[in-house]
C-alpha cells in the first residue's frame, strides 16, 4: 500500500498528489514513470509519469488529469488514503548531458513529465527555453515551477486568455529559426501536438525528443499494448521508451491505435458517471 501524503487541485480536472514510495523515490530518474492500480478489486492499471521525487521524505509526485474511470476515482482519494499498487520506476531515463541550447515544449498535462527533465537539463549546464501551452488560462499548470528552472519561458493559450494567443508550434518555429539555433528540441504533450512539433522542427535538422504515452497494461513489454513503429521497427514504449527521436516515430499509426478502444472507454466513463450519481 502507498499512502497519499498530500493532494492539490491544479485546475478543474488536474490534480497533484504526493505518494509514499521510498524505493521508487530513491531510484527514479527524469523521464521515468510508474503504473498504478487503485485497489485489488479494481483491476485497471494506468501509467503516470513521475513529476518529482523527494528521497528524504520517501515520496514521489504524480500529476494526472481526471478524464477516465480510473483517474476520476484517483481524484476522489484524499490525504491519508492508500493506493494498492505502485510499480516503478519504469521506462528508460532521459538522456541528460550538456547539449548546449535546448528548447522544450509542454502541452497541457504534458508539462508535468517535462518539468523534471527541464530541471535535469538545466543542472547539466544547458541554456533552456521552455514553451508551455494550454487551451485556456485555467488549464496552464506548473508555470511558476517551470519559470524557476528555465532561462526563458513562453506561455501560450489557444484562446489568448493568457500569454500569447498561439499554438506552441509558433514560438517553437521562431526559436528554431533564430541564431544561435537550439541543439536539441523536446516535445511532450498530446500526440497530435508532438506530431506537429516534430514537423515544425524537422526543416531545421534539429534532434527532437518526444515522450509517448500509449495504451499500456503491464509495463514490462509482454502485453504488446504499447507498441509503436519507430524508424520502421516495432518498439515498446514501456521498455524501449517512453522517449524516442520524434523524427522516426510513425505518429499516424500510433494515433490509430490510441483510438482502438475509444468506444469502450466512453462507455466505461458513462458507467462511472452513473455510479457517481447514485452514491
Amino acid at each position: 500500500m502507498n499512502r497519499i501524503l498530500a493532494k492539490q487541485q491544479l485546475s478543474e480536472h488536474v490534480f497533484r498528489i504526493r505518494v509514499e514510495a521510498p524505493l521508487i523515490a530513491e531510484e527514479r530518474e527524469p523521464g521515468q514513470f510508474v503504473i498504478i492500480q487503485l485497489d485489488s478489486n479494481f483491476g485497471e492499471r494506468i501509467p503516470l509519469t513521475i513529476a518529482d521525487a523527494d528521497q528524504a521524505e520517501g515520496s514521489v509526485t504524480l500529476i494526472f488529469q481526471a478524464v477516465g474511470r480510473t483517474t476520476r476515482r484517483l481524484a476522489e482519494l484524499r490525504e491519508g488514503d492508500e493506493i494498492a499498487n505502485l510499480l516503478g520506476p519504469l521506462g528508460r531515463p532521459t538522456e541528460i548531458r550538456r547539449f548546449g541550447r535546448v528548447v522544450a515544449v509542454g502541452g497541457g498535462i504534458g508539462v508535468a513529465p517535462l518539468f523534471p527533465i527541464l530541471q535535469a537539463l538545466k543542472e547539466a549546464g544547458n541554456h533552456v527555453t521552455a514553451i508551455i501551452g494550454a487551451r485556456t488560462r485555467e488549464l496552464v499548470i506548473l508555470e511558476d515551477e517551470v519559470r524557476a528552472v528555465a532561462d526563458e519561458l513562453i506561455v501560450c493559450t489557444d484562446d489568448g486568455s493568457y500569454g500569447r494567443k498561439a499554438l506552441v508550434t509558433k514560438p517553437l518555429e521562431e526559436v528554431c529559426s533564430a541564431e544561435p539555433a537550439p541543439d536539441l528540441a523536446v516535445a511532450i504533450g498530446p500526440p497530435v501536438m508532438m506530431k506537429f512539433c516534430v514537423e515544425t522542427v524537422r526543416p531545421y535538422d534539429i534532434p527532437v525528443m518526444v515522450s509517448l504515452n500509449t495504451i499500456m497494461v503491464d509495463g514490462t513489454g509482454m502485453c504488446g499494448g504499447c507498441r509503436v513503429t519507430v524508424g520502421g521497427e516495432t518498439k515498446f514504449v514501456c521498455i524501449d521508451g517512453p522517449e524516442f527521436d520524434g523524427r522516426e516515430v510513425e505518429f499516424d499509426n500510433m494515433l490509430k491505435r490510441l483510438d482502438a478502444y475509444r468506444e469502450q472507454e466512453q462507455q466505461a466513463l458513462e458507467n462511472c458517471k452513473i455510479e457517481e450519481m447514485h452514491r
